[in-house]
């Protein structure tokens, strides 16, 4: 380890990032410090005293102001000759913070065609202006539509028998996803999406291909998870596993596919999250949608127990100028992720889970223990969700109505992870069940 007195005025420039993301910038501020002694430089809209908490310097800047890039000019002036590095690690920044650190001369993955994976719209354009190089390697393009009112949602879906999605363009976690066919209330669907019309509302053609993976990494490394998905009309992600379970012939399908959307949005060394769709002869896959940053979901805290490497602080390291691994070592056992929900609708006592969120989740493992039989798990980052009301749903519509969420890990590369799923998540909902009501309770406090 370096003597950090050596580089005490340097800085790692962080870019905005998505709250749940908290302990990871952390964790990257502590390595850079630690490893290279470099100070952390954080811009983010409206900070919080969190912020201040995870970052040595902290600046009031948003990505999605129109003036970001010369704001951020100006307020990192005094900074300019102190810069080691710079990542962005939110989605509403991957283009303007890309741009900034263009400007700054910085390395960064190309600016402009990081539009592609912040417009979900944009990047459907791309992909059907390069349909003929795209499909003969084995790309499903979706039709696709922007939608503004009923009467084109109408004819879209009934030009799409097989089913349509309709989702925000420019949105992440799942949210206003919804699933439509024929038989579907369309006036209803437009009323549930109707907050992101303002961002744009894509319709797409639903992608034919049943299984759902993630072509996740690093610069040149690179793994896949499976995806377990809610089906319905509300496709939310339920857990992910890894490394994903498939043939040689999906392995190989899925990398090539995810290695080209990489290339349609401009990542070439940054981070990568890749959501693809496959069928499992392996003739054909489609990519849900493509992202310049990390995978969510603890899916890099899964990759680290799977390969031994923390992909933060190798982000850090590629960041810092310092080369990543050749290859990834061989994956060692199996871990996932699952999120966890409710038996039923009702209002959740927040005050009450709050006081106890690691008991409610150890009350639930000693349920499932009872359950289980020699099994050797780990289960590590339980995570009570942010909860913005407290009302809480059975069937969740996106990612935010689930309650809390876990991880675990087991040498067994065979372990019936599916299986565990269901079982943790049915102790789960006994054990949170009892502080779901019919009627509000009287004191009502946010997670």
């Amino acid at each position: 380890m370096m003597n950090i007195t050596e580089n005490s005025d340097s800085f790692l420039l962080i870019i905005d990032y998505n709250l749940s993301r908290i302990d990871d910038v952390a964790s990257m501020r502590k390595y850079a410090y630690e490893r290279y002694g470099v100070k952390t430089l954080l811009l983010r809209a409206n900070p919080a005293p969190h912020d201040y908490r995870i970052a040595d310097v902290v600046l009031a800047l948003d990505p999605c102001s129109s003036d970001f890039v010369t704001a951020g000019l100006k307020s990192l002036e005094p900074f300019r000759q102190q810069l080691r590095g710079g990542l962005v690690f939110s989605d509403n920044a991957v283009q303007s913070g890309a741009q900034l650190l263009e400007q700054l001369n910085l390395p960064v993955d190309n600016a402009t065609l990081a539009a592609g994976a912040f417009s979900k719209i944009l990047y459907r354009q791309i992909e059907a202006q390069h349909q003929s190089i795209l499909e003969p390697q084995g790309m499903f393009i979706p039709a696709h539509a922007i939608i503004h009112n009923a009467d084109e949602l109408l004819d879209f879906v009934r030009h799409h028998p097989g089913g349509v999605v309709l989702k925000p363009a420019c949105e992440g976690n799942n949210r206003g996803v919804v699933f439509l066919n024929a038989n579907a209330d369309l006036r209803q669907a437009l009323q549930e999406v109707e907050p992101y019309f303002s961002g744009g509302i894509i319709c797409e053609q639903v992608i034919p291909l049943r299984e759902e993976y993630s072509f996740d990494g690093l610069g040149h490394l690179h793994f896949l998870t499976e995806k377990c998905s809610a089906s319905g009309r509300y496709p939310v992600e339920t857990g992910q596993i890894l490394p994903a379970r498939l043939s040689q012939a999906q392995e190989h399908l899925l990398t090539r596919v995810g290695k080209l959307a990489n290339v349609l949005v401009g990542q070439c060394n940054g981070p990568f999250h890749n959501e693809i769709k496959i069928d499992k002869d392996a003739t054909q896959a489609g990519v849900v949608e493509p992202n310049r940053r990390p995978a969510g979901m603890k899916i890099w805290s899964l990759a680290e127990r799977v390969y031994g490497l923390n992909f933060y602080h190798l982000w850090v390291d590629k960041v810092l100028g310092q080369p990543l691994p050749k290859q990834l070592p061989t994956p060692q056992g199996v871990a996932a992720t699952i999120m966890l929900g409710c038996p039923h609708d009702g209002y959740l006592d927040l005050a009450a889970v709050k006081d106890e969120p690691e008991r409610l989740f150890n009350r639930a493992l000693k349920l499932y223990n009872k359950a289980a039989i020699n099994q050797e798990l780990e289960w590590f980052d339980f995570t009570l969700l942010p909860i913005q009301r407290n009302w809480v749903r059975a069937i969740p519509k996106d990612n935010g109505d689930f309650i809390a969420m876990v991880c675990v890990y087991s040498p067994n590369a065979k372990l019936d992870v599916f299986g565990l799923k269901t079982t943790i998540n049915d102790c789960w909902q006994k054990v949170i069940g009892h502080y779901i009501y019919q009627e509000e309770p009287t004191m009502v406090l946010a997670i």
